[in-house]
């Protein structure tokens, strides 16, 4: 596995298919081109010329790095590549006070058993927030 760590060559719609497949929703080329150029960690991993696992963080350089889009191809899903990717990205991002992530509902377990814990006054504001009710990723109140 060749893993790379910047986004000089990368093919951008080689990754919207990655996210669509993993899956992690419709991710158009042209936003995860603005996301991964703004983000300070950056992971592709790739097999034999394949992009199969990927991630980001956003991060200050001191209070709190925030990782992301976090995907996985089907075919590596269950191999460790995403425990693997996570450790990646936790690693850049060491000496940050916190490290935090937004897990997909259902994978918060795989997430607990590599170190993070549940937050109890995370908010957010979502622009579609009807599709975020109906994924069960916030409540109502």
């Amino acid at each position: 596995m060749q893993w790379i760590e910047r986004i000089d060559d990368t093919d951008w719609n080689e990754l919207s298919a990655l996210y669509r497949i993993a899956p992690l929703g419709e991710k158009s080329p042209e936003d995860l081109r603005t996301t991964f150029g703004n983000s300070r960690y950056v992971s592709l991993v790739y097999e034999h010329g394949r992009l199969i696992g990927a991630g980001r963080a956003l991060a200050d350089g001191v209070d709190c790095a925030y990782l992301c889009d976090i995907a996985v191809h089907p075919d590596y899903q269950g191999t460790g590549l995403g425990k693997a990717i996570v450790e990646h990205l936790r690693q850049r991002a060491a000496g940050h006070r916190k490290i935090i992530l937004y897990a997909n509902p259902g994978k918060e377990g795989f997430y607990r058993r590599l170190g993070f814990k549940r937050m109890n006054t995370a908010m957010a504001i979502f622009a579609d927030e009807a599709g975020a009710l109906a994924k069960g990723v916030v409540s109502a109140d």
